[in-house]
Order: C-alpha cells, then structure tokens, then sequence
C-alpha cells in the first residue's frame, strides 16, 4: 500500500529563512518556465515547449545563478517543471472535452507552498529510526532540519515535500510497501447516509452529528475578512497591519480545517473498528454545490427571473463544510489498512426508496426527516432510510462480487 505521513519541522531562524528563499525561488522558476511557453507559443511560429526542452536547459541557469538556483536540489527543480507540464496537460485535456480550461496561471510567493523532492537521498534524506526522538530530514541548501515525528514511519520513503502552511513548515513522506494491519472481524455490515443536518446516519439508527466547524467560527472569521478588506488595494501589499490582518484570517481558516480534519479521521476510525463491510453513496460533490444557472426573463431583455441562488448558496457552504469528499477518502484508507471493505453504491432515491416493499416516489419524503411510504405506509427518519437503501444497494453488490 501507499501511504501518507505529514510531520511538524521545527527549524530554527536561520532555516525558516532558507526554506522560504527556496519556495521562493522555486517559484521564480515556475514563473520564468510558464512565461517561456507563452511567450514560444506567442511567437509566429506557435512553437511548444515540452518538458525535456526545459528540463535539459536548467543545468546552464543553474551556472548562470548560482545564488538563487544553483543552492538547491536539482531534482526539486524537475519536479517542480513537471508540475508545470502536467497544469499544461490538464489544460489541453479540458480543451478536448470541452469543459473549461483554465490555462495555468503565474504563481505569487503566498500561493506556492510546496517542494517535492522526488527521491529519497537525492538532494533531501530522511533520518530517522523507529525510537529515535531526533528525527531529523536533511534538504539539500538548507540543513539538517528537526522534526516532530508523533508516529513511527513505515514502509518505504519514496518522495518528500517540504510544504508550507501559514507560518509553520511541514514534511510529507510518500511510502510504499505499507503492510496492512487487519483487524479482527466483527461480522456486521452498515450502510451509511451522509448528510447536513446530521453529518451521517447509519443503518443501524445512529445519528452522528454534524459538528459545523465553519458555521461555528463564522463570526469571528466575518470579523477577520472585514478587517481585511478595509485596507485599499494599493496599500495592501506595503501595508504591515494588512499582513497581520491576512495572516489572522489564515489562522481561523486553518483551525477549522485541522478541526474538520481531525474529526473524520475518529469518524471514520469508529466505523472500521465495529464494521466488516461499509457501504456508502457515490456522491458527485461539485455537482451538489454548482450555483445554479441564471434564468434570463422573456418579458424584460437583460433581466433575470430569481433562480433561488441565494438559498443555494447557504446550502453549498454546509456541504462543503461537511467534507464528505475528504472524510470518504480517510475511511477508504482506513478500511483498507485495516482489511475492511468500503463498497461505493449508486446515490439516486435512496431517500425515496421504501425498504419494506421497494416502492420509490418523491412523495414518499414528506419532509426532510420524515419518511412515509405511499405504498405500503412504512414510517421512519428519512435518513435512516437512506443508510438502509444503502445496506441493502451494498449487499447486492457484495453478493454479485463473490
């Protein structure tokens, strides 16, 4: 298996500087080789630029500035052109399909926050035994850099990046050859239904609930973003009090995320722990919260009927504050650390779906937690409901696997 472990550096003045000079200037060559493909394919000629071309040309830029490229890994450096190459990829992929493009953008210093060090040994080396408390990894124009390891490393390190995240710096190893741990079997199977007003329902009855951590902070971190936006445009940059202001804002975001995060990693590990089997819905999470389309008005030209965007909005901001993308991924590696099974199963009328008799109609969800079987007359939470639609959808898909 592969795995994922991000540890907390703890560098001291002299590295954080070094380590920002070389996001920096790590981005400069993001920049510089992205303004050579446009300026190539400007040219009368339309030429394109591919990665060899550029990769073949960093060893003379290196010797040409050795203050500011030719510190640090070579390596590093490819990565970071391959980044480049495969933002061009996906773009002209979106072009053939016809979905937006989105031609890849220059990078400021905030907003490129990671290098990858594609090998282990090569310009970074990860030092480290399993009961050592001095845990160091060593980068290339930086130095023997202390880390926080809170847990043992297993498998192969195979890639290290160096990520920035507000005012702390990180590592994250990518190993493979992670062996699995199995879990004792439990014998139980669960379905379960992820929603808003509670964050998921599960087979058995369970309401976990949603804890809401954005809506939670919302005040504080309205107060935050008009702070922030009180200062103009052009003094924001040269401004020390708007700095702060940004970085206060970062912070509240932060927390929440690491809020979030850290609740679905003991959601998730709850469910692994007592079930064999978990089946959940397939959800299409960016189609749930695109805003709906505008509605031109036939009777007033450059008018526009109300389209209920507002009501959507509030909506879209629960869901993605829920996280249900990231907590389905945390329990897919989970179960399969853990020898469990996760069965992704089809979305549609779960909630509308009788288990009794199998009879689906809208009207059967009278409200939003209330179920009522025109058919039959089943009665029950509607999200209970759906967890046993779920059950049953993973059960035949089971079944059709063996």
């Amino acid at each position: 298996m592969m795995r994922a472990y991000k540890f907390r550096l703890r560098p001291t003045v002299r590295q954080s500087l070094a380590l920002g000079e070389m996001l920096q200037d790590h981005c400069s060559l993001y920049n510089g080789a992205l303004q050579e493909r446009r300026d190539a394919y400007g040219h009368v000629s339309k030429t394109s630029i591919k990665y060899g071309e550029q990769s073949a040309q960093l060893k003379g830029i290196r010797i040409f500035d050795p203050e500011r490229q030719g510190r640090w890994s070579f390596s590093s450096q490819q990565a970071t052109l391959r980044r480049l190459d495969r933002g061009f990829a996906a773009f002209f992929r979106r072009v053939k399909t016809g979905q937006t493009p989105g031609y890849p953008r220059f990078k400021g210093v905030g907003h490129f926050d990671t290098v990858i060090f594609p090998k282990d040994g090569d310009g970074c080396r990860w030092d480290s035994t399993p009961h050592d408390r001095q845990t160091r990894v060593r980068l290339q124009g930086v130095g023997h850099v202390r880390v926080h390891q809170h847990r043992p490393v297993k498998g192969r390190v195979k890639t290290i990046s160096v990520k920035r995240e507000g005012a702390h710096w990180y590592v994250i190893l990518a190993c493979d050859n992670v062996s699995a741990e199995p879990l004792p079997e439990m014998g139980k199977t669960v379905g379960i239904d992820l929603g808003v007003t509670h964050f998921l329902t599960t087979s058995d009855g369970v309401h976990v609930e949603n804890p809401r951590f954005l809506a939670a902070s919302a005040e504080a971190l309205a107060e935050a973003q008009q702070q922030l936006s009180k200062f103009p445009r052009r003094t924001r940059r040269r401004s020390k009090r708007h700095r702060a202001a940004a970085r206060k804002a970062a912070r509240l975001h932060a927390r929440i995320r690491r809020q979030r995060l850290d609740y679905h990693h003991k959601t998730a590990l709850a469910l692994v722990r007592e079930h064999d089997v978990i089946g959940y819905e397939r959800l299409n999470t960016a189609g749930m919260t695109r805003a709906p389309k505008p509605r031109p008005d036939p009777d007033r030209p450059g008018s526009f009927l109300s389209n209920g965007a507002a009501a959507k909005a509030g909506l879209n901001r629960s869901i993605l504050d829920a996280g249900w993308g990231q907590f389905l991924t945390i329990l897919a590696n989970k179960a399969e650390s853990a020898g469990r099974q996760v069965i992704p199963v089809d979305a549609r009328n779960t909630s509308r779906t009788c288990p009794a008799c199998g009879h689906t109609a809208k009207e059967n969800r009278t409200t939003q937690a209330r179920f009522e079987c025109t058919a039959c007359g089943f009665l029950g939470n509607a999200d209970h409901v759906g967890a046993l639609n779920v059950l049953n959808r993973a059960g035949l898909a089971l079944c059709t696997v063996t």
